[in-house]
């Protein structure tokens, strides 16, 4: 029993002197520390690419789902912003008809007031009046041809319907579908037709229903403008909320990738230090040979 327990402690002792034996043929702790180095080196590359660049996503290499979703809200950003550009054109557009609309109001109250003075007037006064309800209305009429907003106009006779973009909307599917809303033509010419004045106010009915109809294309206008500008005002917010998602997914944390470059730097310096150590062994073996 004795000789068998001396062989088991003779067998521990010499497993024990092969699991440390040296090798100048092969250096197993250099590799080892030369891995790990290597290790610390690939992370300290990325976090100090995060810091040059503000981003942990900058391909799809370093996050394929987050990068795609990201690249698709990017996308989406840059429809919205410049959807925001076409509504603001859209807005200074139905602005101009409406402000031309309220300018024939104007001019339609100016012959409404014409109108009043001319019952019971003198034949040379009601002249003089009507003279000047011919500029009037030829002032409207020249508003409502004239008034355009590149190229397009509203308030001509000839004018036609016009159809806005208001939105984007992306589906479940990821499908794209445009919104628009129709600018309804408002022919401001026909009430530059020429009126006649009449000495016993009979006529005066029908220029208030004249004004009538020009308040209310002022007031179709004005509604439109509206939307547009709430619809501006909501697609600003989405873009918003759009970059704060990407921002999310993609932007780097400033504070968090400092901390670990100075982490990975002080790791690096041990690192190089544990190869230096390893590399150094080798030559511990040569000196057991010079004495």
């Amino acid at each position: 029993m004795a000789f068998t327990r001396d062989r088991g402690v003779e067998g521990a002792a010499r497993q024990k002197r092969t699991m440390q034996m040296s090798s100048i043929l092969t250096n197993t702790g250099s590799m080892v520390a030369l891995q790990t180095l290597k290790g610390i080196n690939k992370n300290l590359a990325k976090v100090q690419d995060e810091i040059s660049t503000g981003l942990k996503v900058a391909t799809a290499k370093d996050n394929s789902s987050a990068w795609s979703i990201a690249s698709t809200m990017k996308s989406d950003v840059t429809s919205y912003s410049k959807l925001g550009e076409s509504l603001a054109s859209a807005s200074e557009m139905v602005g101009t008809f409406r402000k031309a609309a309220e300018d024939i109001g104007e001019l339609v109250k100016q012959i409404q007031t014409k109108a009043v003075a001319a019952d019971g007037a003198d034949a040379d006064t009601l002249t003089k009046l009507q003279a000047d309800v011919d500029a009037l209305t030829d002032a409207i009429t020249s508003i409502a041809t004239s008034t355009q907003y590149n190229g397009i106009s509203l308030i001509s006779t000839a004018s036609t319907d016009r159809d806005v973009l208001v939105s984007i909307v992306r589906d479940d599917t990821g499908a794209l579908t445009p919104e628009h809303m129709t600018v309804t033509k408002q022919d401001m010419q026909v009430v530059g037709t020429a009126i006649t004045l009449a000495d016993d106010g009979s006529n005066l009915d029908a220029i208030d229903t004249l004004l009538d109809d020009v308040n209310t294309a002022a007031a179709a206008f004005g509604a439109a403008q509206i939307r547009i500008e709430a619809q501006s005002k909501m697609l600003t917010s989405q873009i918003d909320a759009l970059k704060g998602g990407v921002s999310a997914m993609v932007d780097a944390d400033m504070e968090e990738a400092s901390a670990r470059l100075a982490a990975l730097q002080t790791q690096q310096q041990l690192g190089i230090q544990a190869l230096s150590i390893a590399n150094s062994a080798p030559q511990n073996v040569l000196s057991l040979f010079r004495n």
